[in-house]
């Protein structure tokens, strides 16, 4: 070929590369690609609502929390925050924030939140207990209030808890009527677990209806709490004829945990694999984790086909303490952000446990980057400075060995990190 022939051939030749692909070889890349950017898309947009889920949860928890210590304007601003994040929750906590400003002496104010309750949720279940306390605070706006009403109520429920021990058909019917009645959510709080100390069926019963929802909806989670407390092959029975009854993924959830309360592994079990809600399903393996059953656990992750449950079964094995089932899936998941949770997960348990295995997975022949930078990670969590010195010293990869060094520094009271640092700065 001549000088001029392999000329044209180079040219024609990298033209042929530089012309673009057609569409369809183009097609399924960019397709994969969309649907791998969807999936995490998906993924993020969960996580970010169990997030405000969660978080929902812990400010409504901390301000009933800050009403029970008399702490009223560390409650009062809880519930503003709470309103503000417009969750399912927001009822409740204009309700809450209406009796925190009671008790502040805002009566006004009081008075105009319950109205903007009553405008806005017409058919929340909190209405009659806000209608209750608007009666209440319109009559002390009028008129001097005598103290004996809140001290009637704390005395009846003295009284109720001495005649349950003594007489309880008598003191049944009195708890099942103030329940009925318009005193506060408080009191009817203290009267159910006055209730929930008797282990009659007629107790139960009564707790059963509050439970199934014939109540304000935090006297039914509360029910639901006290239930799973008294336990019982019956009780648990009842608590799985409202899981199925209800549409409420708060009445949901705290059942899953009533039944982690009441020893009811069967019954999570079966939720953690038939459960068509992601969240509650992962929840059920939360709560599996809790009371360490590895092998449901393992069992579950082999089936189960949702990442972000998967992502929960491996934190349940790490409550649970399966160590070795999560130091195999830190080996072997083909799937690289469960395979990093693994990995991340055994660096949260004690070094002597998993410190070798942290090891091996880093010096495995197919740990990617990613993976040893978890599992460096992982010895940091740990504090496992000894380990993270014998890594370093062998690593010829500058990027894999800076990673090292810069999690050492942060680390304290090692003499071998210390040492080491010395050798690198002669």
């Amino acid at each position: 070929m001549t000088k001029t022939s392999t000329v044209c051939v180079t040219l024609l030749f990298g033209a042929a590369l530089a012309a673009p692909a057609t569409a369809q070889q183009i097609n399924p890349v960019s397709m994969s690609l969309r649907d791998r950017a969807a999936d995490r898309a998906t993924e993020r947009t969960a996580e970010r609502a169990r997030e405000m889920e969660d978080r929902a949860d812990e400010l409504y928890n901390d301000g009933r929390e800050a009403i029970e210590e008399g702490k009223y304007d560390k409650a009062l601003d809880k519930f503003e925050r709470l309103i503000d994040m417009k969750t399912n929750r927001t009822d409740a906590a204009l309700y809450w924030k209406a009796y925190s400003l009671g008790k502040l002496g805002r009566r006004a104010d009081a008075i105009s939140v319950l109205a903007d309750l009553q405008q806005r949720f017409k058919d929340s279940r909190w209405i009659r207990d806000a209608k209750a306390l608007d009666v209440e605070l319109r009559q002390a706006s009028g008129q001097p209030v005598s103290p004996e009403a809140q001290n009637d109520e704390e005395l009846k429920l003295m009284a109720l808890r001495g005649l349950m021990q003594s007489d309880p058909e008598r003191g049944l019917p009195i708890i099942e009527q103030m329940l009925a009645g318009t005193n506060s959510p408080k009191v009817k709080d203290r009267a159910l677990f006055v209730l929930s100390q008797s282990g009659s069926a007629k107790a139960r019963e009564i707790i059963g209806n509050v439970a199934k929802g014939g109540a304000n909806p935090d006297l039914q989670l509360r029910a639901i709490h006290y239930l799973g407390m008294m336990g019982g092959s019956d009780t648990r029975q009842l608590l799985a004829d409202v899981y199925r009854a209800s549409n409420d993924a708060a009445v949901k959830r705290s059942i899953i945990r009533s039944f982690m309360v009441s020893g009811d592994r069967a019954r999570l079990l079966q939720l953690a694999k038939s459960e068509t809600d992601a969240s509650l399903r992962g929840e059920a393996v939360q709560q599996l984790g809790v009371m360490g059953a590895h092998t449901e656990l393992a069992d579950l992750y082999a089936t189960e086909t949702s990442v972000d449950v998967k992502k929960r079964i491996i934190q349940a094995m790490f409550v649970g303490g399966s160590a070795d089932k999560l130091i195999e899936l830190a080996r072997t998941e083909k799937d690289m952000s469960l395979r990093r949770t693994a990995v991340r997960n055994l660096g949260l348990m004690g070094s002597a446990k998993t410190a070798d295995a942290i090891k091996s997975i880093y010096q495995a022949s197919d740990s990617t980057p990613e993976i040893k930078k978890e599992a460096i990670n992982a010895l940091f969590l740990q504090n496992n400075g000894r380990t993270l010195v014998e890594l370093a010293r062998a690593e010829k990869d500058p990027a894999m060995k800076k990673e090292m060094v810069s999690r050492m520094s942060n680390m304290h009271g090692s003499k071998e990190i210390a040492d080491y640092l010395m050798e690198l700065l002669k």
